[in-house]
């Protein structure tokens, strides 16, 4: 297949692959053999260094660092993943939209995605999160109500790229031969979208959506970091170092550890688009 010979040939993209791939399965399966609890307080045991018991020591509560990192891995990407979900289904919509009918339509849905571009990202983050989290926490409960608000918060404040990307390739396919056929033919406008132009998209979509993982798990790392993420109690990589700024000299390892996790996942899946946007480019396939 051309385009997997094409991405294989970019190294680093191969790097970024095996990183991502590597940190996934440790996190999804090195809990079946490593089965130190996470929650277990053991102040005899606080800021221990790394040692064969505790591989990652353990922080100021004597909790264990791996077990923490390996879960608080799973709900970052988690969160990435469905930030990523609300804002390419947000931003292709938009794009579909504004690219295919054009005119009065596309003017207004653009001039809609520049307010949303001219927001400061992080300060409306900061404010609703703040605003919101326990309303949306009565609703849905604790755990699930800030899931569901970060995931939301990110996704909408996220969006307006991938509406600027589809939107651009929209516009220039709705004019190609195979558009006015299908035109000739009775096709109506959702079947041409869906069926003729989406297709030839997803490339686009695909090299967004890989890198708006990226951007959603350092947002989410970012908003729990300043204590306005997940509670105490789950031990996103954000956390863990909010938690762990107390004791950068005396225990160095409680920040490097959940640092290295957000650092190689976000590295790796930058390389990752990179390599998917140089392999899916019609112009060197």
């Amino acid at each position: 297949m051309m385009f997997w010979r094409k991405f294989s040939q970019d190294k680093m993209a191969m790097v970024g692959v095996f990183i991502l791939s590597l940190i996934i399965a440790l996190i999804l399966f090195l809990p079946i053999v490593y089965q130190m609890p996470m929650d277990k307080i053991d102040f005899t045991q606080a800021t221990l260094s790394p040692n064969w018991q505790h591989p990652f020591g353990t922080n100021d509560l004597g909790q264990d660092q791996l077990a923490r990192v390996l879960f608080g891995g799973k709900i970052s990407l988690t969160v990435g993943i469905a930030a990523m979900v609300v804002a390419i289904s947000i931003g292709t919509i938009i794009g579909a939209i504004a690219g295919y009918y054009g005119g009065i339509i596309d003017n207004i849905l653009m001039r809609f995605t520049d307010i949303f571009l001219s927001l400061p990202q992080l300060p409306v983050l900061l404010l609703v999160v703040y605003l919101f989290r326990d309303t949306v926490k009565s609703i849905f409960g604790g755990e699930l109500g800030i899931f569901v608000l970060i995931v939301l918060v990110i996704g909408l404040l996220n969006w307006m790229s991938v509406a600027r990307l589809v939107r651009s390739s929209f516009l220039q396919l709705k004019e190609r031969e195979f558009v006015s056929a299908a035109i000739t033919l009775g096709a109506n406008s959702g079947r041409i979208m869906l069926k003729h132009i989406l297709p030839n998209v997803l490339g686009v979509i695909i090299v967004a959506a890989t890198l708006s993982v990226g951007n959603a798990i350092i947002v989410e790392s970012t908003l729990s970091f300043l204590g306005l993420g997940f509670p105490p109690d789950i031990p996103t990589w954000g956390r863990m170092l909010y938690d762990a700024q107390n004791y950068l000299t005396a225990a160095p390892y409680m920040a490097i550890f959940p640092g290295l996790g957000i650092f190689l996942t976000v590295l790796s899946l930058n390389y990752i688009g990179d390599g998917l946007k140089d392999a899916l480019n019609p112009k060197k396939l």
